[in-house]
């Protein structure tokens, strides 16, 4: 399934996408507004029942697509996962994955403008896939964490490079308001049957700037979800940004920075394209 948050004529709801067209109205549980409360309760399976005597059709020109969990207890990030950045980036290799945190209010939806901050020109992109979490947990195995995927997405960990360069801490060039984006939907874990062949690309006013597959990550998804689960618990809706490859701007000659009155997609096959205009706050 593909699931959206979204907000049609003012109501914030939880959508299923079919054949381009939204559903909102489910078999038994009626409309629902709330992604991460449906997931907590294992009921992500009652969306497979569209009702659709009650259902509205909605064209998705006409949805306005927020964050696909919209307020997530944590957002995990990981850096510098794809042997390409690391080299491009001059870190060395390390035993154990690279972790930091991205604030949820930070994150838009699909086709909502990501915005450089007054304080920066230094706007770079960053292609990933997000997970969703599903099932909770704590010391999760590698060899169970697909059991606590419920759902991929697309992300754009965008970065003001500046801010990030300040000290060793990734934390302020990680989290300006609407510097993150993820969507447009997520597909549920069952319809992606190998994770690793899912492709990612980064295109920016139509140029394909990052090209990687999953399974050129240097800590898979299942070591990925083993290492955080052991120091903090993961939650139902929890949001991992799994890593960016090679290609990003500010490693280019010269550099490649976003600016206002750009595009930048997220495509990950098997998923979708996530789209955001880009704009120069005011």
């Amino acid at each position: 399934m593909k699931i959206a948050t979204v907000i049609h004529n003012s109501i914030e709801k939880v959508v299923v996408i079919k054949d381009n067209v939204a559903h909102d109205h489910f078999k038994g549980i009626g409309y629902v507004s709330d992604l991460k409360d449906l997931i907590e309760r294992d009921q992500l399976g009652a969306l497979r029942n569209v009702d659709d005597e009650a259902s509205s059709r909605i064209p998705l020109s006409d949805l306005e697509f927020l964050p696909v969990v919209t307020h997530p207890a944590k957002v995990i990030c990981v850096g510098l996962n794809y042997e390409t950045h690391r080299v491009e980036a001059r870190r060395d290799k390390t035993d154990h994955p690279s972790i930091f945190t991205r604030f949820a209010d930070t994150q838009v939806g699909h086709r909502q403008p990501l915005l450089i901050p007054r304080v920066s020109d230094s706007f770079d992109y960053e292609g990933e896939v997000a997970i969703i979490i599903g099932k909770p947990g704590r010391y999760i195995r590698r060899e169970d964490a697909y059991r606590h995927v419920a759902g991929y997405s697309c992300y754009n960990d965008a970065t003001v490079r500046d801010w990030q360069r300040h000290t060793i801490q990734f934390t302020p060039g990680k989290n300006f308001p609407a510097t993150g984006a993820i969507g447009p939907w997520m597909v549920t874990s069952d319809e992606i049957a190998s994770p690793d062949d899912m492709k990612i690309e980064t295109i920016l006013n139509g140029e394909i700037m990052q090209s990687a597959y999953v399974r050129d990550m240097i800590f898979p998804i299942p070591e990925l979800i083993e290492y955080i689960s052991a120091f903090t618990p993961l939650a139902s809706g929890d949001v991992i940004a799994t890593g960016t490859p090679g290609g990003v701007g500010f490693k280019r000659e010269p550099a490649v920075y976003m600016k206002a009155g750009d595009m930048v997609t997220i495509r990950v096959s098997g998923i979708g394209e996530l789209s955001n205009p880009i704009r120069k706050e005011g």
